[in-house]
């Protein structure tokens, strides 16, 4: 079982995906008591897709980030380590350009895509620098990154609350609806080891993203990061 203090070995996480692709996206609505598609707006509106742009949906899972990117004209390449996910994502998008890859050694040339966005993607990566480096190498000059990720409750009440539902609640509700039920026990268990806002942002510094910036949605639930390519 892949537990978030543990080494992430990418076989047991892609395993993980694959046990669960089925009902991922119905699940995750769930869990997150709706908030997935309110999230997914607000990073489909920072990226601001267009036609002529290329973006490169890292750990794109089923394809449920990138429907909004290529419905608005971008050129989307949708990526994932999990071949369950990919399976899943194209009987759901038949229009879609599915690539089985790994997140540490992206099958791309350098200088390759305008924008790369992971959204819930990256906490599960065994090494989240090489990810982020890896994305600034197919990046082009003046291009960005754009990093959606369960992140830390700014208020101390509603963290208190959220924090409570986190480790408690959804592991319960989690073995009533899901077949693998760790895999959300997994998930809680990353999401408390993930770092805030702050220290996600110098994580993207410090592997050559510049002016990096981030957005709380849902009281700082999630943290949309942002970084530039110089």
């Amino acid at each position: 079982m892949v537990r978030a203090n543990m080494n992430k070995d990418p076989d047991d996480v892609s395993k993980m995906f694959d046990d669960v692709a089925s009902r991922y996206d119905f699940l995750n609505d769930l869990l997150s008591l709706g908030r997935t598609k309110a999230w997914r707006k607000s990073v489909t509106s920072i990226i601001a897709p267009k036609s002529g742009m290329k973006v490169l949906d890292i750990a794109a899972g089923t394809g449920s980030s990138s429907r909004p990117l290529v419905d608005m004209g971008a050129e989307v390449i949708a990526l994932d380590f999990s071949e369950g996910m990919l399976s899943q994502g194209r009987k759901q998008h038949k229009d879609i350009k599915f690539v089985q890859g790994d997140a540490l050694k992206l099958p791309f040339d350098e200088n390759s895509f305008d924008v790369t966005t992971i959204s819930f993607g990256l906490r599960n990566t065994s090494n989240t620098s090489t990810a982020l480096k890896e994305a600034l190498r197919v990046t082009k000059p003046g291009g960005k990154i754009v990093v959606a990720e369960f992140s830390h409750p700014v208020n101390k009440f509603f963290k208190l609350i959220y924090l409570n539902y986190l480790m408690k609640a959804l592991p319960i509700i989690a073995r009533k609806i899901s077949k693998n039920p760790q895999a959300y026990i997994y998930l809680a268990e990353s999401i408390r080891a993930w770092p805030d806002q702050a220290g996600l942002a110098l994580v993207l510094e410090q592997n050559g993203w510049k002016s990096v910036a981030w957005q709380d949605l849902t009281f700082g639930i999630v943290a949309v990061h942002i970084g530039y390519k110089a």
